[in-house]
């Protein structure tokens, strides 16, 4: 492998790592920038929440269940059930998942 290549290889890998640094960026940001847009233009929280505790909560902790609650209550009749059941579990399965990664990755350091 010639130096051209070896420099190439190089980049590319610190290309792939910093993008992975904005997917991540991108990730925990885009749920919480629905929540802000849809509390500004929208009643859907007073609609689907009787406090303004567990908005708050669920922005700070975990942004896709409460999107996912959100979505549930205000397309649902106010129940858990069928595909919406289905969809709450999956994010609350990506919340929590996104808490395991980042202890995973400082374990492997």
């Amino acid at each position: 492998m010639s130096y051209m290549d070896q420099n190439k290889h190089c980049s590319l890998k610190k290309w792939k790592k910093e993008m992975g640094c904005i997917f991540a960026v991108l990730a925990l940001a885009v749920p919480r920038v629905l929540m802000f847009l849809a509390f500004l233009l929208t009643d859907w929280f007073r609609h689907a929440f009787e406090t303004r505790v567990w908005p708050f909560m669920g922005f700070v902790f975990m942004p896709y269940t409460t999107l996912a609650y959100l979505a549930a209550m205000l397309n649902n009749n106010h129940t858990l059930s069928g595909g919406w059941l289905a969809l709450f579990i999956v994010a609350i399965v990506v919340d929590v998942g996104h808490w395991g990664g980042g202890g995973l990755k400082y374990r492997r350091k």
